[in-house]
């Protein structure tokens, strides 16, 4: 089990990359580009809000159990 969540840990790092490059390059920066002002809020939001929020919490879930601190649980 022990080696399943170190496994698991990265897949969530790897997902985090991917929702990275998936949040800003399909969905953050062609809003810029469009010149409606509800677009331009959305990617900003988007860019700024959601990104960091979702690629820090993947990415820190992943790296604690790639450290094995779940193996208590």
């Amino acid at each position: 089990m022990k080696t399943l969540k170190r496994i698991l840990g990265i897949v969530w790092i790897a997902l985090a990359a991917a929702t990275a490059y998936f949040c800003i390059v399909e969905f953050g920066l062609p809003k810029f580009s469009t010149g409606k002002q509800n677009d331009l809020v959305f990617g900003i939001i988007i860019l700024f809000v959601l990104t960091p929020l979702i690629v820090l919490g993947l990415g820190t879930f992943g790296y604690y159990a790639l450290k094995g601190e779940y193996d208590n649980v």
